[in-house]
């Protein structure tokens, strides 16, 4: 069997497997695939917005050669912003809030990037870390990557993501499913896919504590509850990467069924993920069920386990937060 040869960092991005997930599917009579984009190079989904990111601003010149690069983030947009950034001659400032896995922190300095750690507070906040990012950027004249309204982002999987999907199922989806953050991954494959096929089914996959399964359901930003185990998704207000898409639904997934999936993954299927999968492939389970048997689903596995083991995987931190039980 012929293997491309692909050259370097970049080039190794994307074109990552659909997996059938045989428990989820079996039980629902449905095919549920996962994009494996936890086998990314940088280990997850947000290597792709991170290429696209620094791509749009080479081509725009926003970087010299040798320059800064900063971006507000949760963890692995910076991973793969850091990954990248050394494959690419510069130097990588990230500004992250302090409610991340430490493991997210400890290997963006692994890597070689220069991690600012800033209190969690509000979006409304000016110290929230997304708005510090670019007072980071002016004071190192830097670039800044602006992962949530930079549509460089959705874009990129506008041009990846979404044509992967299509071509691999061959045009034999129904539904598409998966939580946001920025709203990239969401914004730019449900735009391809709807041009493609007008009636595949487009769910926003929402975990307690966010507003935008409020505002799919009712057109209004309202949030209830929490979730103690996502991190990186769910949030308040409309990126622009997330505005205008075609969305049709959105489901909510609460900490219980998070974890009893995640870990359902793991001990059912073999597949090591972060929580956000869990998230995924619990809503792409409820839509299979909603659609009926005969319907192909479509969500992102979007990274691996290995960051979370202080938490998510920790039995000690469950039990903490009351959710061991599901845990199996």
């Amino acid at each position: 069997m012929h293997q491309e040869i692909r050259d370097g960092f970049s080039a190794t991005i994307g074109n990552t497997p659909l997996i059938r997930l045989r428990r989820a599917s079996d039980a629902t009579g449905c095919e549920i695939l996962g994009k494996a984009e936890f086998l990314n190079p940088g280990g997850s989904v947000k290597d792709r917005a991170a290429r696209g990111i620094l791509d749009d601003a080479e081509r725009r010149g926003l970087i010299a050669p040798g320059g800064t690069f900063v971006e507000g983030t949760a963890g692995n947009t910076g991973i793969g912003f850091a990954h990248l950034c050394n494959a690419r001659g510069y130097r990588c400032v990230i500004v992250m809030p302090d409610n991340q896995s430490p493991e997210k922190a400890a290997l963006l300095r692994t890597l070689g990037a220069e991690v600012r750690v800033v209190k969690t507070v509000p979006y409304a906040d000016p110290n929230h870390y997304q708005k510090l990012a670019p007072r980071v950027a002016e004071e190192l004249g830097a670039a800044i990557g602006n992962q949530f309204d930079n549509t460089a982002n959705r874009d990129a999987h506008y041009a990846t993501t979404g044509p992967e999907i299509w071509r691999d199922t061959q045009g034999r989806v129904d539904a598409f499913t998966c939580a946001t953050g920025t709203g990239g991954t969401l914004g730019g494959v449900s735009r391809y896919l709807k041009e493609q096929k007008a009636s595949v089914r487009i769910v926003l996959a929402d975990p307690m504590g966010s507003a935008l399964h409020h505002w799919v359901k009712h057109g209004e930003l309202k949030s209830s509850g929490s979730s103690a185990v996502t991190e990186g998704i769910g949030i308040g207000r409309i990126t622009a990467n997330l505005e205008d898409s075609p969305i049709d639904d959105a489901v909510q997934v609460e900490d219980p069924e998070i974890v009893r999936t995640t870990y359902g993954l793991l001990r059912e299927e073999g597949f090591f993920l972060g929580s956000t999968s869990g998230t995924n492939v619990a809503a792409a389970i409820r839509v299979a069920r909603d659609l009926g048997p005969g319907h192909t689903i479509v969500t992102i596995l979007c990274d691996g386990g290995h960051k979370y083991a202080s938490r998510f995987y920790n039995p000690e931190w469950l039990e903490s937060k009351g959710l061991l039980q599901y845990a199996g």
